[in-house]
């Protein structure tokens, strides 16, 4: 019996899997991707603007991020954001384009990432277990309400367990992908 409650559900975890997916790109697994940059946010101006909307970033080489600004100016700007962000990078600027060596992971970096990337794992887990709640909330209100009979409150909730488990399991996938990405040398 899928019902209005069941579809929110739905899309509410779709939504927090697509966070989760994009939380695991930002952790680095060793070699070079420029997804890595996408939380970085560039002073351009006195205003907060993200590096992505402000110049080219690609990964030429497998241990290299190459960033090319369309504002020439703006280099030292990015620079410094780069610097300050907490991914450990050291950009290299020539005066046309930004370089970032990629360093070879440590293996205490490797596992401080995996335990990073547990945690991500689990506050997607958390955030899941919240819409069950609501959504199960919802569906006790129903039955209060009138709106539905104990039987279909019983089957919608049976429902909304059946879609949790399956996005857990989406939630463990991701997390064990990750880790063995990190781990490979």
């Amino acid at each position: 019996m899928r019902t209005e409650v069941h579809e929110k559900l739905e899309s509410k975890m779709e939504k927090t899997i697509s966070v989760l997916k994009e939380d695991m790109a930002v952790i680095r697994a060793g070699r070079s991707n420029p997804s890595m940059l996408d939380k970085v946010v560039v002073d351009y101006y006195g205003t907060p603007t993200p590096l992505k909307q402000m110049a080219g970033v690609s990964a030429p080489e497998p241990r290299v991020i190459l960033i090319q600004p369309w504002d020439k100016s703006s280099l030292k700007s990015i620079e410094k954001a780069i610097q300050i962000s907490d991914l450990g990078f050291n950009p290299t600027n020539d005066g046309i384009q930004i370089r970032i060596a990629i360093p070879q992971l440590t293996e205490d970096r490797r596992k401080d990432l995996t335990k990073l990337v547990g945690k991500t794992g689990e506050q997607a887990k958390i955030a899941l277990r919240n819409e069950r709640r609501e959504a199960n909330e919802k569906i006790k209100k129903l039955e209060k309400d009138g709106d539905i009979s104990e039987d279909d409150a019983k089957k919608a909730t049976d429902e909304v367990q059946k879609i949790i488990d399956r996005y857990t399991k989406t939630v463990d996938e991701m997390v064990v992908r990750k880790e063995k990405e990190i781990m490979e040398v």
